[in-house]
């Protein structure tokens, strides 16, 4: 993991072009959540996704990266998968499954960052315990997003949340400066200490990415290179936003 990404201060033009490319992000969100019903396959949710994209003049920067090249432009997890899940036409919703939809949005030369997990019909009650765990903890990342404030207060105040409702955040993955590419600097961990890590500077856009786990925090790859899942099969869930720090409150910008 690398962590000396180059962090790349962002001025209000360019954080209205993110704020654009957010809302394209969140309507693909939109569109994809109302399919969620059992018997639709990934690969469907991922056409629909592209659909959306298209319409808008955006593409995804997920689609081509990495070694090997992620073939699909959202990633779909689906209850022990943790991220990176890749769509397929096998791979049909089942009543009671969880899924995580991560989308990337590229537009006029700006990404946008955010992730969701949503119940598929009737889901148990320790899936929705987790599922409103993960999202509030979200929330209490971005609370942290000031300016006084330092990564490692984002990252405490995840950890502090999710592990005081009985649940892990992972190790390995973290959310990410955003802005030109998709990943920038500052990496901002899911774990840590307050009052530690870099400064908070207006024009810092991060994706702040929770990623929790009922049963451990431990984590393995899956034959295809890409999928992540929890090593003990526990469910798992994932949410995100890409939030710009202003002199003032945070900017959600992945919202519609």
């Amino acid at each position: 993991m690398s962590w000396d990404r180059e962090i790349n201060l962002k001025n209000p033009a360019e954080i209205a072009i993110m704020r654009e490319a957010g809302r394209i992000n969140a309507t693909v969100h939109a569109t994809v959540r109302e399919l969620l019903k059992p018997g639709i396959s990934t690969a469907d949710l991922d056409a629909a996704a592209e659909e959306v994209l298209k319409k808008y003049g955006a593409v995804s920067p997920f689609k081509g990266y990495g070694n090997p090249p992620f073939p699909n432009s959202i990633t779909t997890s689906i209850n022990n998968e943790l991220v990176h899940g890749i769509p397929s036409p096998a791979r049909k919703l089942k009543e009671g499954d969880i899924i995580s939809i991560d989308c990337g949005t590229f537009f006029e030369g700006y990404v946008a960052d955010s992730a969701f997990t949503a119940g598929v019909g009737e889901i148990s009650a320790k899936a929705q315990k987790l599922l409103d765990v993960t999202e509030q903890a979200l929330y209490q990342g971005i609370a942290q997003m000031r300016i006084g404030k330092r990564t490692g207060d984002i990252s405490a105040a995840i950890q502090q949340y999710v592990e005081s409702h009985g649940f892990y955040v992972t190790r390995e993955y973290t959310g990410h400066g955003v802005g030109h590419t998709m990943h920038e600097g500052p990496q901002v961990p899911n774990y840590g200490k307050p009052a530690t890590g870099i400064p908070l500077r207006a024009g810092m856009v991060i994706a702040l990415e929770p990623m929790v786990l009922v049963g451990t925090h431990r984590t393995k790859v899956a034959a295809d290179r890409w999928t992540v899942v929890s090593a003990d099969g526990s469910l798992t869930a994932h949410f995100e936003h890409s939030v710009a720090v202003t002199e003032g409150e945070p900017l959600l910008l992945t919202v519609l």
